[in-house]
């Protein structure tokens, strides 16, 4: 069973040495990345995309560190956004994107092979491209051959997984200018401020009891974690913490939104990481753990299974659809409880919905980073993805 050292993540000298590459300092500068990107996109002409045009339609591409860009484009625009928005992570660009559409192709580097291809193809096309990545990069390159809008990403930035509002801001500008989601300028004073609180309650010499994401990693640390989210926007917190548990913790973990999700993830609570040990709901006296077992003679315990339930702050005043969905989340929170699952819960404050949302992605990114750290393992180094790309490199 994976174990946790609290005192790794708590004593200042062992975060110091087992976060290489400073990974938490680099999470807690996310407000100011806001800022940062704010004055970038002034910069380099943000008003100015699509030709200060409404395209017909927005294609996203993004993949890795950097999806979650084109999950939360998604989730904005899809409730009022007059033009569909898509997401690609790679070839083929759709056959009906022209001159007439917009692509925005977002890449830390500038160099991830999806996006470039992407946007590469979208020049020949002659549609108009946002890119949002490293100056003097290929991505970069493109955009400004078809008289694309290029965002750079100041300096200083080395892990998308770490620089994800230095990618994020200038899209969230460019909807707003193109009336694809209504992101307004007050909104990113609040956000940034957002993310800086979070940065202090979760900064690395606020120990493990009061620190909120030091406490999730150690909750997580003993589980088979499932993330889920109680409505869409907590659903893409939800698929960023799992894809942050994976890559940067080295954890598998699920995920899933509610309603959807309810039905699969409770019918994991009659598995073998329940304290029904696969026996049901009935599992009469197999169901609770011995208390006098000795992981030596006995085998070691089985992880449990956690479930981590990220929710939205609900409508003011509640309508009924919000009312069903508090119903759903509470009564399945009470039926994970009494299967002996392990449950985390954590809830967004009253906000813009970016807002909100950043304020859930930046616990989660601080805990996983945590996690790491307090199971041994550097956050920013995996040798295993050094070996496969050493394995896939083009001669």
């Amino acid at each position: 069973m994976p174990y946790l050292d609290e005192s790794w993540i708590d004593e200042p000298d062992e975060l110091a040495r087992r976060d290489s590459r400073d990974s938490l300092r680099a999470l807690a500068t996310a407000g100011a990345q806001v800022r940062e990107a704010v004055t970038l996109s002034q910069e380099g002409g943000i008003d100015k995309v699509a030709y200060g045009e409404r395209p017909r339609s927005v294609v996203v591409a993004a993949l890795g560190g950097s999806a979650l860009v084109a999950d939360v484009l998604e989730l904005l625009a899809e409730p009022s956004s007059p033009v569909p928005v898509t997401v690609r992570r790679n070839l083929p660009l759709p056959g009906w994107v022209g001159p007439l559409d917009l692509v925005i192709a977002v890449s830390l580097s500038g160099n991830a092979d999806g996006p470039v291809a992407l946007a590469r193809e979208a020049a020949r096309r002659g549609a108009a491209l946002l890119t949002v990545g490293a100056d003097e990069s290929p991505l970069a390159e493109v955009s400004h051959r078809s008289r694309g809008v290029h965002i750079g990403v100041g300096r200083g930035r080395t892990s998308s997984r770490t620089s994800l509002w230095s990618l994020l801001t200038p899209v969230l500008l460019a909807a707003d200018v193109l009336g694809l989601a209504d992101v307004p300028a007050d909104v990113f004073p609040q956000l940034a401020t957002r993310l800086d609180d979070q940065a202090d309650a979760c900064r690395p010499s606020s120990e493990s009891f009061v620190n909120p994401a030091k406490l999730i990693a150690v909750q997580l640390a003993e589980t088979v974690p499932v993330v889920l989210g109680d409505n869409a926007l907590a659903g893409v917190a939800a698929r960023r913490a799992s894809s942050m548990l994976a890559r940067t913790a080295r954890i598998p973990a699920t995920w899933g939104e509610l309603p959807d999700a309810a039905s699969q993830v409770v019918a994991c609570f009659d598995g073998p990481f329940t304290a029904g040990g696969g026996s049901g709901a009935g599992g009469g006296s197999g169901a609770a753990s011995d208390l006098f077992a000795d992981p030596f003679l006995d085998a070691p315990a089985q992880p449990k299974l956690g479930l981590m339930m990220l929710r939205d702050v609900p409508p003011s005043p509640p309508t009924p659809e919000s009312d069903e969905a508090a119903a759903l989340t509470e009564a399945l929170l009470q039926t994970a409880r009494a299967a002996g699952v392990k449950v985390i819960e954590s809830t967004a404050s009253a906000g813009h919905p970016v807002v909100r949302l950043a304020e859930l992605v930046s616990l989660v990114d601080f805990a996983a980073t945590y996690l790491a750290i307090g199971l041994g393992v550097d956050p920013a180094v995996s040798p295993h993805i050094a070996d496969l790309r050493d394995r896939t490199s083009r001669e």
